[in-house]
């Protein structure tokens, strides 16, 4: 039979608040799909054909209706991460690219890979975190 020692029993008290929530991982990020598109790139529906509006990287993407926000998404970076795919293997382990979103999805000038993804990334962003001849990936993202 096990006792209790009452003396113990703050010190036990303090220790499982403090460790209970370490038990469960949490996340700020949500979890979406990403296709992929060619070029042309411009013009895009949020800076028209200013070829400035890339990153240096070219890690951009167009946002899918979940995060378009009529425009509003314009500008907006993300941290990208592929979680996983149809095929296994299709994914670049433990690594997260940071994106900006620079047009609609629906207005992209070439076919994306695949229809009605939270986001249609860069070829080169796509290459960086996902095989490239995958047609649609799953991902995790988190604006910044």
């Amino acid at each position: 039979m096990i006792t209790t020692h009452p003396q113990y029993l703050p010190f036990l008290s303090l220790l499982l608040v403090l460790l209970f929530p370490q038990l469960f991982q949490t996340s700020n990020a949500d979890v979406g799909t990403a296709a992929q598109y060619a070029p042309p790139y411009l013009p895009t529906d949020c800076y028209g054909s200013d070829s400035s509006q890339f990153p240096s990287s070219n890690l951009f993407a167009a946002a899918g209706d979940g995060i378009w926000d009529n425009g509003a998404s314009c500008g907006r970076q993300y941290l990208v991460r592929c979680i996983s795919a149809a095929q296994t293997g299709t994914c670049v382990p433990d690594k997260t690219i940071q994106i900006r979103i620079v047009e609609y999805a629906a207005s992209v000038a070439s076919q994306p890979s695949a229809a009605g993804t939270t986001m249609v990334l860069s070829q080169t962003a796509f290459a960086a975190i996902a095989d490239s001849s995958a047609t649609s990936v799953n991902i995790e993202f988190q604006q910044v």
